[in-house]
């Protein structure tokens, strides 16, 4: 059996594999236990079946075996692990190597197409994710159908405006941050100050004449699918051009002619606003590089469990 695990600061995504079958699998909210050793009790109780190896990916840089993880206060380290599984085969990976790991070996089902480009065979892929944090992943090409994963921590890049409207959200998120990357505006908290900066922008209220108070980003991308708020689809509009800006300079950064992927949790469920031309407009507005970009395929991974399966191929690799 291998032990595969997504290890995230909203959630924990575990499984076990019988080779490529998943045999049972269980997600946990991270901030509801202290540390991943006690989730990881939970799981394997009542386990009879003998773990062969162990994979996780983990949202945060693998340093020498640990790992403290970005937006949660876990420290996760491989010897503890081997020591608490009993088993010698432990990897740590960061997330997003896991789901890069996952992307050869996708289903048609599990991806939406946003642009089919001219893919070529064996070209370089590079994998952007939103969710709780900003991951990026790229894999290079090894021969024979196989690639190189490489890690990366580009989500805390600076953020850098494009326009009027993006210096004033800088400025806006400088009163609250004192440096702002990429992360702080491609994100779940990100999409939040956003929405607030858009409202404290805003003449526009909800339908009482007032705006109304946002916890979550989930609600933001409900009502600006909805289009029951002018506020939250501006925060959208706004987000979805960023998020294609970013994925776009990507592309250039690593002539990405296999295909950018888009994975993490926000974007499978903004598909529709994805759709509606800011995104690639924001892809593609490259100047002279715009014909290159016309041909990078651009996608969405559908799938929430393409990181634990990419885990349990990087294990089985070894």
């Amino acid at each position: 059996m291998i032990l595969a695990g997504d290890i995230g600061g909203t959630k924990t995504h575990l499984a076990l594999f019988d080779n490529t079958t998943r045999i049972k699998e269980k997600r946990y909210i991270s901030r509801d236990f202290s540390c991943f050793e006690t989730i990881l009790e939970d799981f394997l109780e009542g386990n009879d079946s003998k773990i062969r190896k162990a994979c996780f990916g983990v949202a945060g840089p693998v340093i020498n075996g640990m790992c403290s993880l970005t937006n949660l206060s876990w420290q996760i380290e491989t010897e503890r692990l081997k020591e608490k599984l009993g088993v010698d085969g432990v990897w740590l990976i960061n997330d997003l190597v896991a789901m890069a790991s996952a992307i050869p070996f996708l289903d048609p089902e599990d991806i939406e197409t946003l642009q089919p480009g001219t893919p070529v065979t064996d070209g370089r892929i590079s994998v952007i994710s939103a969710g709780t944090g900003l991951g990026q992943a790229f894999l290079i090409p090894a021969g024979n159908g196989k690639y190189i994963v490489l890690d990366s921590e580009g989500g805390h890049c600076d953020f850098s405006p494009r326009n009027k409207l993006e210096s004033e959200l800088l400025f806006f998120l400088q009163k609250k941050y004192s440096r702002i990357s990429l992360e702080r505006v491609l994100s779940g908290p990100g999409l939040l100050d956003i929405y607030g900066f858009i409202r404290s922008t805003s003449n526009e209220g909800d339908s009482q004449g007032k705006f109304e108070a946002i916890d979550y980003p989930s609600s933001i991308v409900e009502k600006a699918i909805a289009k029951s708020s002018p506020v939250c689809e501006q925060t959208l509009k706004l987000f979805v051009s960023l998020y294609g800006a970013v994925a776009g300079n990507l592309a250039l950064q690593y002539l990405s002619n296999g295909g950018v992927y888009l994975a993490g949790g926000i974007a499978p469920k903004i598909i529709p606003l994805l759709r509606e031309g800011d995104f690639m407009e924001g892809f593609l507005s490259k100047g002279r590089f715009e014909k290159y970009l016309l041909g990078v395929p651009v996608k969405v991974v559908t799938d929430e469990s393409a990181p634990l399966f990419g885990a349990a191929q990087y294990a089985t690799a070894f």
